[in-house]
């Protein structure tokens, strides 16, 4: 069984590593949503993969670091590209959550990034 849960956050942040003349070089917001996947059995006694407000919980703090914040000033992600805020998210809620399969950043309704921990 898979399950899903989505978060949204605003920040900004710019490209370092595309030229100048690219308009995403420049200092811009998004309206991100992210979706954090967790895959395996449903328990049989609590009818779910896993509660939705420990996945929550696991999320708070990548929240606080990111909603509202320029991301390029966050430690590690100096080239905030969609991919890595995914990497970047992974590598914070994996140790809580054992079952997580992916993690899903949209920097637009239409724009996103998968990473699955591979």
């Amino acid at each position: 069984m898979r399950i899903s849960q989505a978060f949204k956050f605003e920040a900004a942040h710019r490209l370092p590593n595309v030229p100048e003349t690219h308009r995403c070089s420049r200092l811009h917001g998004h309206s991100y949503r992210v979706e954090v996947q967790l895959d395996g059995p449903v328990d049989p006694h609590t009818g779910f993969v896993a509660d939705f407000f420990d996945i929550e919980k696991s999320f708070a703090d990548i929240m606080a670091a990111l909603d509202h914040h320029c991301l390029n000033e966050v430690d590690g992600l100096a080239n905030p590209t969609a991919e890595n805020i995914a990497v970047w998210i992974w590598d914070r809620l994996q140790p809580s959550l054992r079952q997580l399969w992916a993690v899903r950043v949209y920097e637009t309704a239409d724009c996103w990034a998968e990473y699955q921990g591979r």
